[in-house]
Formats: C-alpha cells, sequence, structure tokens
C-alpha cells in the first residue's frame, strides 16, 4: 500500500494554522489537518513526534477534535487528524458507512503518510482516539515499533459488551427495531443495492444509533459542518464482534487509557480489563460517553492528562498534574 501527502495551502483554524493535506487509504483520497507543534520542547535528533488521529462513531475531524489537536500542539507535537473514506471531507462511496476493516486501513495509511512530512520522526508515532477509535488505536498499535505512545479515550473496546450495556439501557422494542433495520440494511448491501440509512443520534424511543437521554444534545454540540447526523444502519452488525481488546496485549509502547467512570455507551469494565493487558496509565472522569470533549466540565483535565502522559514518555519539561 502506497500512501501520498500533498500540500494545497494552509487554512484558519479557531485555534491557530493547520495545514490542509491528502492521503490515500485503498485507492480513494482521505482528507487530514495538519496542526505543526507550537514549540521544539519533544524534538528529537530526527525530528518532531506526531500524534495521528481520528474519530469515533460517524464522526469527522471537525467535530470535537480541533481543541485537542490544538492543545498537543501547543505542548509540543505535531498532530495529523484526519477523516475516514466516506466521511467527512474525504472521498469514498458509498458515504456514511462504517466498515471497522476499512478503518482501520486508513489509520495504518495514515501512519505512512505522516512519515513523509518535512519534520516528522517517521518512528515516533503517537495514536490517538476516542470511543470507537478508541478500540481502533489498540488494534493498529499492536506490535509496531515506530509508534511510541497511544492515547485511547473513552474507548470501545467489545462490541458483545457494548450490545450488553445498550440492552441493559435502552428498551427491547427500541432495539429490536434497530436490528432489523440493519439487518435489512446488510441484505441490501450484499446485492449492490443503496443501505438502509438511519439517524447517528436520535432522540429515546426513535431509531438511532446512540438514543440515550442527551447523546443527541451532547453531538451536536462538537458537530461540525461536515458532520451528518445519518450512517449505515448495519453499524450494529459491524461492531457487535469488534474486539480490538484481544490485541492490548500486544502493545509495546506506553498507554493512557481515559475512562468515563458514568460511560453509559462505551462499557468501562472491558477498558478497565484492557487496560491492565496493555499495561497502560488509567484515567478516570466522573462523566458520560461525552463529556471529555470541550465545552464539556472534564475537557481541560482529559487534556492535560495527554499533554503529560505524552510529555513524561517523550520528552521535555514535566508540565503540572
Amino acid at each position: 500500500m502506497t500512501a501520498q501527502t500533498v500540500t494545497p495551502g494552509s487554512e484558519s483554524s479557531d485555534s491557530g494554522q493547520y495545514l490542509t493535506r491528502t492521503f490515500y487509504s485503498g485507492g480513494i483520497d482521505c482528507d487530514a489537518w495538519h496542526f505543526r507543534a507550537e514549540t521544539d520542547d519533544l524534538k528529537g535528533p530526527a525530528g518532531r513526534p506526531i500524534v495521528v488521529m481520528a474519530h469515533g462513531l460517524g464522526g469527522t475531524k471537525d467535530s470535537g477534535l480541533e481543541p485537542f489537536a490544538a492543545a498537543l500542539a501547543a505542548g509540543g507535537l505535531d498532530v495529523f487528524a484526519f477523516d475516514y473514506r466516506g466521511f467527512g471531507s474525504s472521498g469514498g462511496e458509498v458515504r456514511q458507512t462504517v466498515s471497522i476493516s476499512d478503518q482501520l486501513e486508513d489509520y495504518r495509511a495514515a501512519i505512512s503518510a505522516v512519515k513523509t512530512l518535512e519534520g516528522v520522526d517517521p518512528n515516533r508515532i503517537v495514536l490517538w482516539g476516542v470511543s470507537l477509535s478508541g478500540g481502533h488505536v489498540l488494534s493498529v498499535g499492536a506490535r509496531r515499533d515506530d509508534v511510541v505512545a497511544i492515547i485511547s479515550m473513552t474507548p470501545l473496546v467489545s462490541g458483545p459488551a457494548a450490545g450488553r450495556l445498550a440492552f441493559a439501557n435502552l428498551p427491547a422494542t427500541a432495539i429490536a427495531r434497530s436490528t432489523a433495520l440493519g439487518l435489512r440494511s446488510r441484505v441490501r448491501r450484499s446485492t449492490g443495492r443503496t443501505p438502509k440509512m438511519m439517524p447517528i443520534v436520535a432522540e429515546p424511543g426513535e431509531i438511532g444509533a446512540m438514543t440515550l437521554s442527551g447523546y443527541r444534545h451532547d453531538y451536536l454540540a462538537i458537530a461540525g459542518p461536515t458532520w451528518q447526523n445519518t450512517i449505515d444502519a448495519a453499524i450494529g452488525p459491524e461492531i457487535g464482534g469488534y474486539r480490538p481488546d484481544h490485541d492490548a496485549g500486544d502493545i509495546r509502547c506506553p498507554v493512557l487509557m481515559q475512562i468515563a467512570d458514568f460511560d453509559r455507551s462505551a462499557p468501562t469494565y472491558p477498558a478497565a480489563k484492557a487496560a491492565v493487558k496493555a499495561r497502560a496509565e488509567v484515567r478516570h472522569y466522573p462523566c458520560d460517553h461525552f463529556g471529555v470533549y470541550s465545552g464539556q466540565p472534564w475537557f481541560d483535565a482529559a487534556a492535560r492528562h495527554q499533554i503529560k502522559f505524552l510529555t513524561r514518555h517523550l520528552g521535555g519539561p514535566s508540565p503540572s498534574a
């Protein structure tokens, strides 16, 4: 697989400047933002470390990732935030369809792409993921020597456990309706037809991928201009058997696991078990799934802990706790 990068120019962001980049994954162009480190505190003989980040379920890079990227850049790291194929500003058809295998391939292609960036140390890659991608980074980072640290925030590490948590928090009738729609979508896709779609977030009692009370409000609060509140209904069967926790024991680098203790979406106990397998540093936050994003009470702590973790393991002055 060959990854390529281009630099069509710079754009203004709320927090400063980033460069737009394009790389290719599976023959499809993927769009990314490249934030340059604002200091040389973590620069080594071969260049600066770089964080590769992508969003969780149905997310786009303009939906809550920029505040984390800006904080990390201020802490001395380059950051490469990208959209999966079929989402946001990236190419690909059919749109808004989650493929676990494709998203893992996109992460690996992004790693190959950042190795070509000027001033970046190709052997000091940091993987950053949240929710569904919090599981992706465990799988992608396992058995690699060029990944020097992993940040996994409010991670979904066990599809079966997520299913059991959904049954505990949602009416069985709502789950049955969403499951039936998902199975119909898989049948349509297998015969070359367009998939059945449903909202990513909806109100309790409605059909959607995430329908717990407050989730629609919290997701819309971070939604950027490229984000669409629609997703292939086959998402349930797609992630139902996903087990990135099985890869945690094969990770060779330091891991920071950030767990929202009252998470109603990503089960906390499997995340804690995966953290033990990965010999991870664990931080806990007394909030639900979205409580660590910008504008929420625990964003500042989550971002500060990420910078402290990376500074400690990658070198540089030690920040306050």
